[in-house]
């Protein structure tokens, strides 16, 4: 197998993915519409083919032209989509790009093939909102299922919360930020909750592995290795970054104070999500040691530009917490 096509390519979770399959000898295309920059510009083994992934006959001249061996759906968020694509692409190994919002019970860990997925109306299949991503996900995953049934290789990759370098949704940058600009950070609840998280170059190498290797109509989550609670999170940035921070916890109380609630921080789930990656684990795929994915992810945010601004709760809420704190 040495032909790929990757429907996106260019941001983040495809971004990574173009480069593990470059370092494993595949020629690719990339496939999307052009409106994000192209890091791969000038690189002969790597081909931009312009079109919408809405327009099943842009995807079928793409299938014809390229006639790829394997084919990495990064932008599948409908399982309209996703059944447009498995038909496109019948004839390649087809991954899909999931999610582990998929599942719809609350079990620790949650399981491929145990665990249930989220239920998906007809009017959530082709809503946009994200309270339906999961939903969608799921239906995605289904179509997948189907698509195996009929003789397509097809399988589906869940990852969980996804971070490192370039990630354009600035979750984990506003940690970043926190920890590098500020001596003391409030973090919610007790700071021991858990919201499995995972390298993006561990997606990427999940996706190849289970390109090559994984079995039709299955599903492969992916997540780190070791788990961190957000507490630990905030200390292996500090312990990476060379720096010093104090993570100050408050409860729902204290952060009213400064007029906050626990879902007003980023990455704060009070009840934990796990996922078992015993089942990748078992193609040869490994996850990476966390203080290496840690330092990679911090190194890259202090060269770009994001901060995660849009996540922030306000530094002056933040210091009158601190504050009624230092009081008790």
């Amino acid at each position: 197998m040495d032909t790929a096509l990757i429907v996106g390519g260019t941001r983040f979770i495809g971004r990574h993915t173009v480069r593990e399959l470059l370092d494993h000898e595949y020629e690719v295309t990339i496939f999307n519409r052009g409106n994000h920059e192209n890091p791969f510009a000038g690189n002969d083994r790597v081909t931009h083919v312009e079109g919408d992934r809405n327009d099943e006959t842009a995807l079928e001249t793409a299938a014809v032209s390229v006639d790829p061996d394997l084919v990495i759906d990064c932008i599948a968020y409908y399982p309209e989509q996703v059944r447009a694509a498995t038909e496109v692409f019948a004839d390649a190994r087809y991954v899909y790009v999931s999610s582990g919002s998929s599942y719809g019970v609350e079990h620790v860990p949650k399981r491929e093939g145990e665990t249930p997925l989220e239920a998906c109306t007809p009017e959530q299949a082709t809503d946009d909102s994200p309270a339906t991503y999961g939903a969608r996900k799921a239906e995605g995953d289904r179509a997948v299922f189907e698509a195996a049934e009929r003789g397509v290789e097809a399988m589906a990759v869940r990852p969980c919360i996804v971070y490192g370098p370039y990630d354009y949704t600035e979750r984990l940058d506003y940690w970043i930020d926190r920890v590098l600009n500020h001596d003391r950070v409030v973090v919610p609840g007790d700071g021991q909750h858990l919201w499995h998280r995972v390298y993006v170059g561990d997606v990427a190498s999940a996706l190849r592995i289970v390109g090559e290797s994984g079995t039709a109509g299955e599903a492969y989550n992916v997540g780190d290795r070791q788990l961190l609670t957000l507490e630990e999170t905030l200390e292996t940035i500090a312990e990476v970054a060379k720096t010093e921070v104090e993570v100050v916890t408050a409860g729902e109380r204290e952060l009213a104070t400064g007029g906050l609630s626990p879902d007003d921080f980023t990455l704060y789930r009070e009840y934990p999500h796990v996922m078992s990656t015993a089942k990748l684990s078992d193609l040869g795929w490994e996850s990476t040691p966390i203080g290496e994915t840690m330092a990679r992810t911090v190194a890259e945010h202090e060269e770009s530009d994001r901060d995660g601004a849009e996540y922030d709760p306000g530094r002056e809420a933040e210091e009158r917490v601190l504050g009624v704190l230092d009081t008790l």
